[in-house]
């Protein structure tokens, strides 16, 4: 159960807001609790409404790669907001902005800011309809791309734990021309694009998936993709706006070495302020409004305050960085790995970077159906001891957890302690 300061406010919130909440998962019903309200952060740290500290593993859900309230991100947020918080109108900021982006991922030629990862994938995929002439676009199980009808068709993240992957008004026919397919089902990509190949305008695809927790791609799968794209004249589109600049400063496309068409970035390349970006070929970009036919437009797109925020978190995102984020990685999944093994639990960790999960499923995860099978309840009775001991864990079985900069190798056996606590609590109970 939360604090009851928490709770006082979740009953307030619940009077005046859809479930007390301005994001499904935040509910915390997929766990069977109350929320925590949080007050502030610090470093690796949340405060909850109580003053109980935790150690963060939801990060904003991924944007805090440096940790909360990082001190040059700080400064650089209230020096933008004294010289005006937006203007409609360009900045040299967003020049900068855009300049940085394209240097972080070659794929990018020419990018358009807008305020949320929604309207990125949502604008993308219009783009891509709009430079093919094409309607039909292909998704995949489990992947969350934004919450805009067409992409609400077997969809992770929320929908996934809410156990309604596809959403209440949204008319048959938006998503009649949004294709899906297993996850890492390579056969059945090349069947669908050999009977329908000419109506495809793009493919999308979370090269990493962290909305039905943390799945990685499967040897060739994201290869094909491209290469399925190219022979058909489809668009491939890389929805990295959760391993962008997490998993590499280039993001996914970076670690593997691989041009997508168009891409999406959001969360950490907003510096934890509402900022995202969809940008690719020239050829393709060119087809936006004012250049061409494709409209989109946004009153607060690249507003002056988050690419401040930005411009402050690319400076920190360096090898160092990286590399104490493995180390914390391994160490977390090792730690987490060995918990469950020494208590008997059908459970796996998969990670990639700084990106993981634990599934109370045997395992491999490799597709949605897999994820689903897994132990929902088990997860919500981990979770709660989780929370009990100071561990602020996504409260979601199909959500990825994120560490940070600002953790140390300290937190990370804390947690890891606290795991084993949980579990062989657990164990002892049903023994």
């Amino acid at each position: 159960m939360s604090d009851p300061v928490s709770r006082a406010l979740f009953e307030r919130a619940q009077r005046v807001t859809p479930g007390g909440v301005n994001s499904p998962v935040r509910a915390f019903r997929a766990v069977g609790g109350e929320p925590v309200f949080v007050a502030r952060g610090e470093g690796a740290y949340v405060f909850g409404a109580d003053g109980t500290r935790y150690t963060d593993y939801v990060g904003s859900w991924g944007p805090l790669i440096l940790g909360h309230a990082h001190p040059d991100v700080v400064k650089a947020i209230v020096d933008a907001v004294g010289r005006g918080t937006t203007f409609g109108a360009p900045t040299e900021l967003e020049v900068r902005f855009a300049e940085e982006i394209t240097r972080f991922y070659p794929s990018i030629e020419m990018l358009r800011a807008v305020s949320s990862g929604t309207e990125a994938t949502m604008a993308a995929l219009r783009v891509a309809r709009g430079f093919t002439g094409r309607d039909a676009i292909v998704k995949f199980e489990g992947c969350y791309h934004g919450h805009a009808d067409f992409l609400l068709v077997k969809a992770g993240s929320g929908a996934a734990t809410l156990g309604v992957p596809d959403s209440a008004g949204v008319p048959a026919a938006t998503a009649g021309n949004t294709l899906t397919l297993p996850y890492n089902d390579i056969p059945a990509l090349r069947a669908l694009f050999a009977a329908r190949g000419g109506a495809i305008a793009a493919v999308i695809v979370e090269p990493v998936v962290g909305n039905m927790g943390v799945v990685p791609p499967e040897p060739g799968f994201l290869e094909e993709i491209l290469s399925l794209c190219t022979a058909h004249g489809a668009v491939s589109i890389f929805d990295e706006v959760m391993t962008g600049s997490r998993l590499a400063r280039g993001g996914m496309q970076e670690r593997v070495g691989l041009v997508p068409d168009l891409t999406c970035l959001g969360k950490i390349v907003g510096g934890g302020l509402p900022l995202a970006v969809y940008g690719g070929k020239r050829a393709i970009m060119q087809q936006v409004a004012p250049l061409g036919p494709v409209y989109q437009a946004g009153t607060l797109s690249g507003n002056p305050v988050a690419v401040s925020a930005a411009l402050a978190t690319f400076p920190h995102l360096d090898a160092k960085l990286y590399a104490h984020l493995e180390i914390l990685g391994a160490r977390l999944e090792a730690g987490l790995a060995r918990a469950t093994e020494k208590q008997g639990v059908a459970a796996c960790v998969q990670r990639v970077g700084s990106m993981i999960t634990l599934f109370f499923a045997k395992g491999p995860i490799r597709r949605w159906d897999d994820a689903k099978a897994a132990d929902t309840k088990r997860f919500g009775t981990w979770h709660a001891g989780m929370l009990a001991r100071g561990q602020y864990w996504p409260p979601s079985q199909f959500e990825a957890a994120f560490f940070s900069g600002a953790h140390t190798e300290a937190d990370i056996d804390v947690t890891i302690q606290a795991a084993e606590d949980v579990l062989a609590s657990d164990a002892a109970r049903a023994g």
